[in-house]
């Protein structure tokens, strides 16, 4: 495994202290643990379907994460908990050898969760060797590695929500993950404006000078915009209830061809988790089986399924680049895990942009691909995100799940544009 690890950066990782990473990185691996309270040891094997992972596939993963790009690499004398750990818990990368495959990650009866749990206090107890070392001909590397691995857990954190949410839906009894607290609900819909940009020659993505960023984020550069508007707002349930009562599902005019191949072979009629019960829409959240709440921000849909909405309404949705030049003149804040709601919320009021972060993650007409002047990671690590960059669709601003610490304006997410389970909405925009 290569140990050198090039970064796109102008900050010096090496000004990291060891004390400061030494914390976030034990904060961070103890928000893992802590959403697993309240959980049955039968929650942590189940796996519904091959785009979700077991808890406990999570939480050994995100340690062989630091195991094998951190502890093997840099502490001496390193020894690894058990050698088949490799094989079980490495995700997708090929230059660091074989991997079990994903759809069968849910047959694993061992190790047991409490084998796990060791291996993951195995793992902590020598990164704090680890940082403590401060060794400073690797410190750079180890840095960057550190902070990758923090990002990485956090992503992790919120497919476990996304997946844990997708077992209790599968089961009849339709258990709660949590119960709910009481989430604001404005008595009405806030009205849908529009924020219009005159467009330009401008400069997205980010320049690596604000601390750590992920390599798909860089470099920045310039991009052309023509003028556009974009909504105020998310889309809400109610507004996406009456696409659904104007046949949205049954014209095919609406929509993409793979996207109305994929409504007809999965038999689509509504979001992922809605069911109609004595007439009115109801859907599966962590809290359980709850009414949907028209006012509040539709999610768990489909790039196809937001297109053909856009398309219904006569509009269209952003490029990622639209939503970056608005989204980076606000403040990072809005419904995101720290909340506790872990569901989507209602807007505020009518004025200004609004759940440009937190709520749903918001697709955009923007295939993942690498912006002008990309380079991966040197290294194992550069499978990360680069190898990706086909047949996807980027998602900005985060979600109800997210970590507030973990997001930003030039973030990129991607999914297929077929997926469903993750917390995943919209919003619209037009040409000007």
């Amino acid at each position: 495994m290569n140990r050198q690890t090039k970064h796109n950066s102008a900050v010096p990782l090496a000004s990291q202290s060891a004390d400061k990473l030494t914390a976030d990185y034990l904060r961070v691996r103890q928000d893992t643990e802590d959403l697993c309270k309240g959980l049955e040891v039968e929650d942590y094997q189940i796996q519904t379907m091959p785009d979700v992972s077991p808890l406990k596939w999570h939480i050994a993963h995100v340690s062989w994460f630091f195991e094998t790009f951190l502890l093997q690499p840099f502490l001496k004398n390193y020894q690894v908990f058990h050698p088949k750990f490799a094989h079980l818990f490495n995700s997708y990368y090929e230059t660091v050898g074989t991997f079990h495959p994903r759809p069968q990650r849910g047959l694993l009866s061992r190790p047991t969760v409490q084998q796990v749990y060791s291996y993951r206090a195995h793992v902590d107890q020598h990164m704090r060797e680890l940082l403590a070392s401060q060794d400073q001909h690797e410190w750079e590397a180890i840095c960057l590695r550190v902070l990758t691995g923090i990002n990485h857990e956090q992503q992790h954190q919120e497919l476990m929500l996304t997946d844990i949410k997708h077992v209790f839906a599968c089961n009849p009894l339709k258990p709660a993950y949590q119960e709910q607290d009481k989430s604001p609900t404005p008595d009405k819909t806030p009205r849908l404006n529009w924020v219009s940009h005159p467009g330009g020659l401008l400069t997205i993505g980010n320049s690596g000078e604000e601390g750590f960023c992920f390599d798909n984020e860089l470099p920045a550069h310039q991009t052309y915009l023509q003028p556009f508007q974009i909504g105020s707002r998310l889309i809400t349930n109610g507004e996406y209830i009456e696409f659904i009562n104007d046949g949205g599902y049954e014209h095919a005019e609406f929509w993409l061809s793979d996207g109305w191949a994929t409504v007809k072979a999965r038999q689509w009629h509504a979001p992922l988790y809605w069911e109609q019960q004595d007439g009115q829409w109801w859907h599966m959240t962590l809290h359980g089986m709850q009414p949907v709440k028209l006012n509040a921000p539709v999610c768990h849909v489909s790039l196809y399924e937001a297109d053909a909405y856009a398309r219904w309404a006569g509009k269209r949705l952003p490029t990622e680049a639209e939503w970056e030049i608005i989204a980076n003149e606000q403040p990072v804040k809005g419904n995101f895990r720290d909340s506790g709601y872990l569901e989507p919320v209602a807007a505020g009021a009518d004025i200004g942009i609004q759940q440009l972060y937190g709520d749903v993650w918001e697709w955009t007409s923007s295939p993942y691909a690498p912006y002008p002047g990309f380079r991966a990671l040197a290294g194992s690590l550069g499978e990360y995100n680069g190898k990706f960059m086909c047949s996807q669709f980027v998602l900005r601003g985060g979600s109800c799940v997210t970590p507030v610490d973990h997001i930003r304006h030039t973030y990129r997410n991607f999914f297929y544009p077929k997926d469903q389970w993750q917390f995943c909405g919209f919003r619209l925009a037009e040409d000007l």
